[in-house]
Order: structure tokens, then C-alpha cells, then sequence
């Protein structure tokens, strides 16, 4: 498969999980991948992995809230691919708490990943793009609690739901340069974090309608339908991959 064919894709927080899946299948359907991670371990290991299936990928360690790492991403992207085509704001962090307990340290750590890191990679990105004049997409990482409350998780849930907005109020400077913005939402998926943890796995299979939580290839497949030429007609949108658990939206605890 060869969708990606003459791409160029920088994903922050790929060492493991979503971000790693999508880099991936990425990779083996033809696109040169700039793989980042702040662990510079799990980054090294995931772009060898990549590298030794037969795909087009290297690994750069760094603070994906950083400005001037963002830019260098961009930067070292052009200089080893000669240039940048997608944008995939994968790096997030979670931050459980209860609202009335909640620190400004705390706060700010969610803000400054989730909100600060995906809108000047979008930037620096976009703006690449537009000096390219390649046209390209560029994909945040949502998250169901930006649609429903979720106990503990105020914080978190705002800025996903804030990255959706993002999403949208890109469309109105960026389509000119046929760059498409969108974002995914996923629900409770089994990763390296939580596939060992069995009453993770019931609850979530017991409460999703379709009857069990999503795996990682289920929200990349979703995360390259929305950066590939087949949804070069959908921008400013927000899709929920949650097994329709919004829908119903019972809670897990």
C-alpha cells in the first residue's frame, strides 16, 4: 500500500500506544515519519522497530510543549525528507484530580501539552506547508472526556475539548493552503498502559456498547482516514472512536 507515498509526517508522543500505531502504518503505507517521544529510549525503539519492517522513520527525543523543539522537529524533518506534509499532535498528558483540590503546577503541565504543544506544532507545521505550497493535513488527539464529564478528569477534558475547537477555527486561516485540520476523540483503549489491567478491560467492555474497548489499530485507522487523500474534503471536524459509548455514556465507576 502506497497512500502515503511522497509524505512527510512529524507525530509527537509516538514511543508507544496510538502515537506509535499510527507512525507505523504510517510508515508501511509509504510515508518518511519523524517520530517523537520525550522518553529518548522508547523513541529509539519504536522508530527501530518501524526501520526494521521496512519502514522510513527516525526518532527525535524532546519536549513536545517546547517552542523551540517544535521547531526543531520541523526543522530536522526538512533537512532528512526535505520537507513536511502532515502534523499529527499526539502527545498529551492525563492528569487525574478533583476540582476543588486542583494545583496551578497541575494545571498548567495539562495545558501547556495538550493545548500549547498541539497549536504550535500545527503552527510551525503550517507554516512549512504554506512555504512548500504542498498543501498537507494536520491531526489533534481528543479524547471522549472533551464530549462527556468524566469524574476527576475536568482539566484534561477541557483541553481536549478546546483541541477540537482548534480544529475547527483552523479551517478558516489554513484551507486556502489546502491544509485540512480535523481531530479524533478516542475512548478507553488498551494500550501498553492498561492491556494488563483486567478490571480496566471488563469495566470498559461491560459499559461500551459494541462491547469492548478500542485497540490502537482501531484509532489509528481512524487517525489516517482523516490525513489521507480519501478525506481531502473534511476539514474542521471532530471524530468520536469510542464504540459508541458517548452515546450512552455510562460511567465506569
Amino acid at each position: 500500500m502506497n497512500t502515503f507515498k511522497n509524505q512527510t509526517a512529524i507525530i509527537t508522543g509516538a514511543g508507544q500506544g496510538i502515537g506509535f500505531e499510527i507512525a507505523r502504518q504510517l510508515a508501511v503505507q509509504g510515508a518518511s515519519v519523524l517520530l517523537n517521544d520525550f522518553d529518548a529510549h522508547l523513541a529509539h525503539e519504536a522508530a527501530t522497530k518501524i526501520v526494521a519492517a521496512g519502514g522510513h522513520c527516525m526518532a527525535l527525543a524532546g519536549d513536545a510543549s517546547d517552542v523551540d523543539f517544535i521547531q526543531k522537529m520541523v526543522d530536522t524533518s526538512v533537512e532528512a525528507f526535505g520537507q513536511v506534509t502532515i502534523a499529527v499532535a499526539n502527545a498529551g498528558i492525563t492528569h487525574f484530580g478533583r476540582f476543588l483540590d486542583y494545583e496551578p503546577e497541575a494545571l498548567q503541565k495539562v495545558m501547556d501539552l495538550n493545548l500549547k504543544g498541539s497549536f504550535f506544532l500545527a503552527q510551525k507545521v503550517a507554516k512549512q506547508i504554506v512555504k512548500q505550497g504542498t498543501g498537507g493535513s494536520v491531526l489533534f488527539m481528543s479524547s471522549v472526556t472533551g464530549h462527556q464529564a468524566h469524574k476527576n478528569l475536568v482539566a484534561y477534558g477541557m483541553t481536549k475539548a478546546g483541541l477540537e475547537m482548534l480544529a475547527k477555527g483552523l479551517v478558516e486561516e489554513l484551507s486556502e493552503h489546502k491544509i485540512t485540520v480535523n481531530a479524533i476523540a478516542p475512548g478507553a483503549t488498551m494500550t501498553e498502559r492498561t492491556l494488563g489491567d483486567l478490571e480496566y478491560v471488563n469495566t470498559w467492555s461491560r459499559i461500551t456498547p459494541i462491547g469492548q474497548p478500542a485497540t490502537v489499530e482501531d484509532i489509528a485507522h481512524a487517525a489516517l482516514f482523516l490525513i489521507s487523500p480519501f478525506s481531502r474534503h473534511i476539514t474542521g471536524q471532530s471524530l468520536v472512536v469510542d464504540g459508541g459509548w458517548t452515546s450512552v455514556s455510562p460511567s465506569p465507576y
